[in-house]
Formats: C-alpha cells, sequence, structure tokens
C-alpha cells in the first residue's frame, strides 16, 4: 500500500529503538532511543501501538508519531500484552510471597489503555498461558483457572460470564476471528484412560454431546493446538518425553486432525521420525508438515489429510508461510546450517536457496516480500546480529551487534491483514550492494579408505529424495494399506543403509582373531570325531 513503511524494532543490550525500511533501513527519528535495557516488548495487533518494560516503568507511544499514550509505574513488570481492540493493556510480574504477605499480591494486571485505570487483578502463578485469550472483537476472553475456563464478556472482569469444566483440562486455544467464538481443549489421560481434545462453540458446554468434535489418542504428556485463520479446523501435535523404543531423542510425536463439522482424523506420515514443524497456510485449506529423521522430508496436506506435494528430503526443521499464502520457506536453523529454501507454492518451483548460518529468529514482514533472520543471545551468545532479505536470496540490510553487546530479540510491526495485498512472484535476484549468499553445495564425508576411489550411490549415507506433487492428474490418494506397505520399504531401506554403513567401516579381523577363530573350530571338530568313536 502507497505510504505504509515496514517497521522493526530492536531489543538488545545498547537499548530499544525502532527501524524502518526495507528496502532503505534507518533509525525511527520519531522514537527516541531507550538506553536502558528493557525486559520485554510488543506491538498491538495492528501495529498502531509499542510497548515496552524497562525495569522503571511500562511505556505505550504511537508507532507513526512517537506520541506517548501511558506511563505506568510497574517497575517488577516482566511481560506486557495488548487486547486485540487495543482497549486493554495486560502485565504480568513474576508470583512472590513474603512472611508478611503469605498469600502474596495478584500478579497479573489489566490496565484501561484510555483512563490508565486498572480494571482487574489476578494471581498467575504460572507464566505459561499467563495472558487472557480475546476474541477478535473482544466479545469474549478466556483464562484457565483450576482445571476450569472462565469467560467474560466485553471486558467485564469481574463477572465470570461462562464456565466450562473439565477434569484435569490443562491447555485451551481459542479460534481467532469475531463471533461465534470456538474452544479446543486437552485432557490428559490418567489410569489407563486416553487423552482427548475437544472443540467447544461458546457459549454451548452442556457436556460431551454438545462437543463439535472429539478426539482421544495415546502417548501424549503435552500437546501444541493450532487453528487455522478461518477457525474451521485445528491441527494438534500430540507428544510424549521418551521414545520408549529408543527410536527418538525427541520422544514420539503424532499428529491429529479436528475440523468443527464433526471430522477427525491422525495424519499419516510416510517418513518415521519427529515433527519438527507444523504451519497452517494463511488460505486455511492447507498446512505443512516437516517430519521424520534427518534428513527430514516436508510435505503439504489438504483437509482431508492427503498428501498434495512433497518436498522431499533435506537438512530442515522448520516451515513459514508469507502473509499472503503464496511463498512458503523451509528452512533448517538450530543444530543445522541456516539453509532455507523459497517455494512458491502455486507452481511448486523453488525461488532460492539462500543460507543464513547460526540463525536463532526468523519472521516474515507483513508485505509478504521481506524477511529478518537474526543471531540472538541467550542462544547465542557470539556474532549477534541480523539480516533483512529479499525472498530471492539477496541480503538488503545488515547488521552486526559489536562483540561486547547482545542482541535479545527483533520484531516487525505488524498490520492489519488485506494492508499488503499479494504481489506478483519475481524468480531473478533482486539488485542489492550485499549481494546473495546461496548455499554452496558441500561434499560428503568420506572415509580414507573411499577417498581414491570411484564415486556410487552405494557409499551414500543417506538416499536424497526429489520433491514430486502427490496430486497429479489422474492419481489416486494413497490407501491405508498402501502407506502401511510404503512406511515397511522405507524401514527396509533403512535397514539396508546401515549395515552398508556397518560393512563399509567395520575394520577387517585381525591375524590374531583369524588364527584364534580357527584354532577353536579345529577343536570342535576332533572333538566330535572322538565321540563317534566312542
Amino acid at each position: 500500500m502507497v505510504g505504509r513503511k515496514e517497521t522493526s524494532t530492536i531489543r538488545g543490550s545498547e537499548g530499544t529503538f525502532l527501524l524502518h525500511g526495507p528496502p532503505n533501513c534507518a533509525e525511527s527519528a520519531t522514537f527516541h532511543r531507550d538506553a536502558q535495557q528493557s525486559k520485554y516488548i510488543a506491538f498491538s495487533s495492528d501495529g498502531t501501538l509499542f510497548g515496552w518494560c524497562n525495569g522503571e516503568k511500562v511505556n505505550v507511544v504511537k508507532v507513526l508519531s512517537g506520541e506517548l499514550v501511558k506511563s505506568f509505574d510497574l517497575p517488577k513488570t516482566a511481560m506486557i500484552e495488548f487486547s486485540p481492540q487495543n482497549k486493554v493493556l495486560a502485565t504480568w510480574k513474576q508470583y512472590t510471597k513474603t512472611q508478611d504477605n503469605p498469600q502474596g499480591e495478584a500478579n497479573l494486571q489489566l490496565w484501561d489503555l484510555q483512563t490508565g485505570a486498572c480494571i482487574k487483578t489476578f494471581y498467575q502463578k504460572k507464566v505459561q498461558g499467563w495472558c487472557p485469550s480475546w476474541a477478535d472483537d473482544e466479545s469474549i476472553a478466556v483464562r484457565c483457572v483450576n482445571n476450569e475456563l472462565h469467560f467474560f464478556e466485553n471486558n467485564n472482569f469481574e463477572t465470570i460470564a461462562s464456565k466450562l469444566h473439565l477434569q484435569k483440562v490443562s491447555e485451551f486455544a481459542l479460534s481467532p476471528g469475531n463471533q461465534p467464538s470456538k474452544v479446543a481443549v486437552y485432557v490428559p489421560g490418567s489410569k489407563g484412560a486416553p487423552s482427548f481434545v475437544r472443540l467447544y462453540q461458546y457459549p454451548n458446554f452442556g457436556g460431551p454431546t454438545s462437543a463439535l468434535a472429539n478426539k482421544s489418542f495415546f502417548k501424549a504428556d503435552k500437546v501444541t493446538m493450532l487453528w487455522n485463520k478461518r477457525a474451521s479446523a485445528v491441527l494438534v501435535t500430540a507428544s510424549t518425553e521418551v521414545d520408549k523404543t529408543g527410536a527418538s531423542y525427541y520422544g514420539e510425536q503424532t499428529l491429529h486432525y479436528l475440523a468443527t463439522n464433526g471430522e477427525s482424523a491422525v495424519v499419516p506420515l510416510p517418513k518415521n521420525g519427529p515433527i519438527y514443524d507444523v504451519s497452517w497456510s494463511p488460505n486455511s485449506t492447507e498446512f505443512c508438515i516437516v517430519y521424520g529423521f534427518m534428513p527430514a522430508k516436508a510435505t503439504i496436506f489438504n483437509l482431508k489429510c492427503e498428501s498434495v506435494f512433497d518436498f522431499g528430503t533435506g537438512p530442515r526443521n522448520a516451515a513459514f508461510y508469507s502473509p499472503q499464502g503464496h511463498i512458503l520457506v523451509l528452512a533448517g536453523f538450530g543444530n543445522l546450517r541456516g539453509q532455507m529454501e523459497v517455494w512458491d507454492v502455486k507452481k511448486y518451483k523453488q525461488v532460492s536457496k539462500p543460507q543464513a548460518a547460526d540463525t536463532t529468529f526468523f519472521s516474515w514482514c507483513p508485505d509478504g516480500e521481506h524477511i529478518v533472520t537474526a543471531t540472538c543471545s541467550p542462544r547465542l551468545r557470539v556474532s549477534n546480529g541480523y539480516k533483512i532479505w529479499h525472498y530471492t536470496g539477496t541480503v538488503l540490510y545488515k547488521q552486526d551487534v559489536p562483540a561486547d553487546k547482545e542482541l535479545w530479540e527483533v520484531l516487525w510491526q505488524p498490520f492489519p491483514a488485506g494492508t499488503f495485498p499479494e504481489k506478483a512472484m519475481k524468480y531473478q535476484a533482486a539488485p542489492s550492494e550485499l549481494g546473495s549468499t546461496e548455499a554452496k553445495p558441500a561434499q560428503a564425508y568420506r572415509p580414507p579408505a573411499l577417498r581414491n576411489k570411484p564415486e556410487t550411490s552405494s557409499y551414500k549415507l543417506h538416499e536424497e529424495e526429489p520433491p514430486q506433487n502427490m496430486k497429479s492428474a489422474g492419481d489416486k490418494p494413497m490407501s491405508k494399506t498402501a502407506l502401511k506397505n510404503q512406511r515397511k520399504r522405507e524401514a527396509k531401506k533403512a535397514a539396508k543403509q546401515v549395515q552398508k554403513r556397518k560393512t563399509l567401516y567395520s575394520p577387517p579381523p585381525s591375524p590374531h582373531n583369524t588364527r584364534h577363530t580357527n584354532i577353536i573350530h579345529t577343536y570342535t571338530k576332533e572333538h566330535n570325531c572322538r565321540k563317534e568313536k566312542k
């Protein structure tokens, strides 16, 4: 949109400041850099307000003009959050109690951003799920309190409008969008009973029959529930802390699909191994999963849980859709080398393959054209800095933090949906003085015994799988039996590869061992002959 300027905020040991751009990046002239070290930063959902807490006060300013909206004297505040319509500011500090006050003081506070008055205070000991969840129009807000979900209407937190009570409910996820609001709740299993997730529509909570959908499963120590943008379906990643088979260090994961029309299913994954990431497309009709032992597979599924496109295998553990949904980035961060694959998901064509080593943070700009990658403390305390990229693989702006300083957080300013319409795809690299960082093809390690021999496929550690379109003309989705057989074939192939590696890398038997074996064999033969004579 003409006149719109993207803004990002930088938080580190040098303070907090706003950065305008790209493509031309410069520090904001209207926002005065706060040299104090901030504990937390946040934008409002429409991007008009920016707030931060610096150990002395919680300040809220208008992003465009830098004008101070409200300042709260809250030195111990550790986290802040805006309500969707910018009516309420939620602040949280660590729960503490003293001898003089054994009950402690309420540590979750809700403030009216118009008047600056405190609306309500709550006790919230756990940092997980500390902030109430609001519907986009703020018609309802939800908190989880002692195995109950408490619903409040129109920001009236003095009166509980409705309750949803389920024994041991530990997680919930409120649907995005306006009314009618839906909520997904998770109850962990106990005493041999399975765990389950149920979907409800507010305020219809009258027993199990009122649930829109229900899915029960075993092997779940914790879950992650992810709604799509239209609030029509939820993806539930169930995981255990320990894999009892010993196959994975990451425990076991399964992915379940629940829809508000009552449908539910287990998402079939052709490759065994961990589920690294699950991401909904903004169009709400597809989702991408990165899964399987390294090199990991990435596959797009439709709402019938049928595979639509398989990206093959590669060093990746994350998937990021652009806000418009026309581009997908598959990346390998953390203990991987930072390789990114940028795909046009309409044509299923790869656009670029840049590399951002030591990346600890990735985020799309709301315009759907630019990306930020950063190396932040405390995840990595060396080589801190950030880069702003064009999706075609070129670096447009780069900022390295001095060796004695630290970068803690980089955050894009959000914009309302529809502010930046989808633009035509570009496949030619955008011009930049910093150029691109295309990943160089790395040669696989070869043991000394094989280095002077011609390379053959039998020496490969992994069989690489190329991308393939799973919904070609006339093709039918795989049945459960076919999928089971495919997994068996892959397991056999993996076992063969392990056996090959053992054969290639196992040392030849020493002459001493061979002689010892022959002596035993001869002795046994003579002993048997004597037995026969007797």
